[in-house]
């Protein structure tokens, strides 16, 4: 087993609670339960030796001739991974059952199938827990042949095995070897659960079975509600699909990434935890899935953002904070795993995340936005809570924040950050309106307005020509591409155009796309980092928008050779085409989605008018 795979070299599973990350060698090297921010049971991705994992493939070192093929099955989140040798063809299909439930609960089942279609091929399973991140100690309880228990602090994990699985105890893990033949199926289920759970029940090969049609059926109804019928389908449905996985289901809460601590550069430092719910990130994905007409999805999320607002409880003193757990907690205590050496030498390793007590003003206008899209307000309760928001925002709009991209290199008066207030006052007066609801309409109206005098005055750069990343500098910054898209100004307004090619000039190396430099702007962190995914997807929107359609789908094309073999990304593009940072990250697919959409709106308009 490759001890450190390519970030990218893994699929994701995930029953709408939690995820794991298989790779292309069949090993799970990724999975927390019972939440996706809880403690890991396995994170060999972390560190190969103490991290854990659990693997099943075919057992055929330094056979030649080997070829080893991933991929979903259409339209579902179910994973396949094929093992083709000259002895035989077989796979191993790896899901979770969704419990789209607003219950949560601690049981979890990871179900793995093995199968050979032709000749015979052996299979080994390894699996190695590593509770809590690898600092806790466990027990293995063999009941029989092929069932296994192992205990740790916090949480119990079968696993379970039909025939002709043996496991043998390894210390404290389990192994086996057996052949399959050209029909044969093997099912080995691994269930986390709450210590001392009552036992899940006997394997049958048939359940196993009906598990995985219920799996398959689940995403291929899902994805009917889909409105999307353009010409990137294949890959507008993963992108949906990883949205979806990426929701925790009990609250309605998207998560910014299924993982902790990879790395933005190999060795680096710049390892952060994202399993957790931006607003910034949740509200950008609502508006992608409300645009493919998932509907369900973007209310559940405007409830929690209510609530978050009714709440009022958060670690910065303000009516919002930028990230929270999945429950609404606002604690996001950061820490490092000293004991973990990091994704291939790339420490420290960060869980929890210590940028949720800083200011970010742009989360106002990401949350009205997203209030305002999902086509309520909430009830009389969500109004008051978002009026009492706006009403104090009027007061502390104008002063500087840590920014969108948690720079940790001093607060500044950013241009993103003034721009979305713009867009709070915006909504707020929108939905006033539309809804009859009391606010103090002439007082947001005057801030509104006042923003937008400020950024126009104080955001450009005449030097530039172009509107820049904070008030005191003439660096630019790709968060800007959304200025279009919020309605501050038009695709075609000759400063935006102008813009945009300052943009082309310091930001774009062939079609990806720099955050800002760093070295031109400190963002108070050693080293570099790679392009990055959301922004390219915004440049590919902007372009599109603004005109510039042969630009903007060449782009988009050479974007999508960057997904990995099934179709997901993580944070960044590094020098060499590599995907760096946490995998697989929301903001990218949104933002997928987004000029996806945008490119088919403004090619059939093309169309239309040559017609």
């Amino acid at each position: 087993m490759n001890s450190y795979p390519p970030i990218a070299d893994h699929g994701m599973i995930g029953d709408l609670q939690t995820a794991a990350l298989v790779s292309s060698e069949g090993s799970v090297d990724w999975w927390c339960t019972p939440r996706f921010d809880s403690p890991s049971i396995f994170a060999s991705l972390l560190d190969k030796d103490r991290g854990g994992y659990c693997q099943l493939a075919a057992d055929l070192p330094g056979e030649s001739g080997l070829t080893i093929r991933q991929l979903y099955l259409s339209d579902t989140a179910v994973l396949v991974t094929r093992f083709m040798a000259p002895s035989g063809v077989g796979e191993v299909a790896d899901f979770m059952e969704p419990l789209d439930t607003t219950m949560p609960t601690d049981r979890h089942r990871l179900l793995r199938v093995a199968r050979v279609v032709r000749g015979s091929l052996p299979f080994v399973f390894t699996c190695r827990p590593r509770f809590d991140y690898g600092r806790a100690p466990h027990t293995l309880t063999q009941i029989d042949r092929g069932s296994a228990v192992f205990r740790g602090p916090n949480a119990d994990l079968r696993i379970q095995a039909t025939a002709p699985v043996t496991f043998q105890a390894d210390s404290n893990d389990i192994s086996a070897h057996f052949t399959l033949a050209a029909g044969d199926v093997a099912a080995i289920v691994l269930t986390s659960d709450a210590p001392d759970s009552p036992a899940p029940l006997p394997l049958s090969l048939d359940d196993i079975r009906d598990d995985l049609e219920s799996c398959r059926g689940f995403w291929i109804n899902w994805l009917r509600s889909c409105t999307y019928r353009g010409r990137w389908k294949n890959a507008v449905n993963r992108s949906a699909i990883t949205l979806k996985l990426l929701t925790y289901a009990p609250t309605g809460a998207p998560i910014a990434a299924a993982t902790a601590g990879l790395p933005e550069q190999i060795g680096g430092e710049r390892n952060w935890d994202y399993r957790y719910t931006w607003i910034r990130d949740a509200s950008l994905s609502v508006r992608s899935l409300i645009d493919l007409g998932f509907t369900q999805e973007a209310h559940a999320f405007r409830r929690w953002l209510r609530d978050r607002l009714t709440d009022g409880a958060t670690a910065s003193g303000e009516p919002l904070q930028i990230m929270y757990r999945i429950d609404g907690d606002p604690r996001l205590t950061e820490e490092t795993l000293d004991h973990f050496e990091g994704y291939r030498g790339s420490a420290p390793v960060r869980i929890g995340n210590a940028a949720a007590d800083q200011i970010q003003l742009d989360i106002y206008g990401e949350a009205a936005d997203a209030l305002a899209l999902a086509g309520d307000i909430g009830g009389i309760r969500g109004w008051q809570a978002f009026a009492t928001m706006l009403d104090r925002l009027t007061e502390t709009w104008d002063r500087p924040d840590e920014g969108i991209w948690e720079t940790r290199g001093g607060q500044q008066d950013f241009t993103y950050s003034r721009l979305m207030t713009w867009v709070a006052f915006d909504r707020g007066i929108r939905l006033a309106t539309q809804y009859s609801r009391p606010a103090d309409i002439p007082r947001w109206t005057q801030v509104r307005d006042a923003i937008f005098n400020q950024i126009v005055e104080r955001g450009w750069s005449p030097k530039r020509e172009a509107f820049v990343q904070h008030y005191n500098t003439d660096v630019l910054d790709a968060s800007l591409l959304l200025m279009p898209r919020v309605g501050f100004l038009s695709p075609r307004d000759p400063a935006w155009l102008s813009t945009l090619d300052a943009m082309g000039q310091e930001l774009v190396s062939d079609s990806l796309v720099y955050r800002y430099d760093p070295e031109a702007s400190p963002d108070g962190l050693r080293g570099s980092e790679g392009t990055f995914n959301l922004c390219s997807f915004l440049y590919v929107e902007a372009l599109a928008r603004s005109g510039r359609l042969v630009q903007a789908r060449y782009a988009f094309d050479k974007m999508l050779t960057y997904a990995n073999h099934v179709g997901l990304f993580a944070e960044e593009i590094g020098p060499s085409g590599e995907q760096l940072g946490n995998f697989p990250q929301a903001f990218t697919h949104l933002a997928l989605v987004a000029a996806a959409m945008a490119l088919d709106d403004e090619l059939d308009a093309e169309e239309n008018a040559a017609a």
